[in-house]
């Protein structure tokens, strides 16, 4: 007799299953040509499909309730064909922003009313440095002067996220502006020292402490996700 044991598999496991398996599947329809191998490329769809409806996690187009034909319907829709059709990890760009005083800017969220370090989507045609600088005016009315990179992560790797996203943190220094919350974007914006932090937070627990320490002149080395072997092994 084959005894069987049951492992509990966590809900970012199997998003992350799901989401790579799904990659893989979209990029392989996108550049195929072979019926043969569409039609395998789009069984692996239907088996991601049913993996991340089985973790029930809201994202982007998928909410936690999405059955999986309606994930694959999704997921199908979203193919392109060729180059455009290559699935990659988006890119996010966050600032940790400190002022003289050792403050660590932040700020609300409007759709969650988390709070956090400013931070959005890269876009074309700007640096990621740019791209911090810019984030960081839009979202709070402060100019900064770009320091350094702190670190470079795979957010669905840390649960951050359930979008595929590259996020880079940079180190940056106030140099002017006055506090402003974008009408759309934040509730509220604000300098927060170590000890005097809002509520809630997303995950302060992880980047907190490297921020303040940069802050205070203690810059690390750049962060990342460390290399694992083998690649796929939690």
């Amino acid at each position: 007799m084959i005894a069987l044991m049951l492992v509990e598999i966590s809900k970012a496991t199997l998003l992350r299953w799901s989401e790579a398996i799904a990659a893989s599947a979209m990029t392989g329809i996108g550049f195929t040509e072979n019926l043969y191998e569409v039609e395998r490329f789009e069984e692996m769809l239907k088996i991601a499909s049913e993996i991340r409806s089985a973790a029930h996690i809201d994202g982007v187009g998928i909410s936690a309730e999405s059955s999986s034909d309606e994930i694959y319907d999704y997921y199908h829709k979203n193919i392109g064909n060729g180059i455009s059709g290559y699935v990659t990890p988006k890119a996010a760009i966050g600032a940790i922003v400190g002022n003289e005083n050792g403050e660590l800017l932040l700020i609300q969220r409007s759709d969650s009313g988390i709070w956090l370090y400013p931070t959005g989507w890269a876009d074309v045609g700007y640096s990621p440095a740019e791209v911090a600088a810019k984030e960081v005016y839009e979202e709070a009315g402060i100019e900064v002067e770009v320091i350094s990179l702190l670190s470079v992560i795979d957010g669905l790797r840390r649960g951050f996220t359930a979008v595929p996203l590259y996020s880079m943190l940079f180190l940056c220094r106030a140099t002017g502006g006055k506090l402003k919350a974008h009408p759309l974007e934040c509730r509220d914006v604000g300098w927060f020292s170590r000890d005097n932090l809002p509520s809630p937070m997303v995950r302060h627990e992880a980047w907190a402490q490297m921020a303040f320490d940069a802050i205070d002149g203690k810059i690390p080395p750049t962060h990342f996700d460390q290399v694992r072997s083998p690649f796929w092994q939690e």
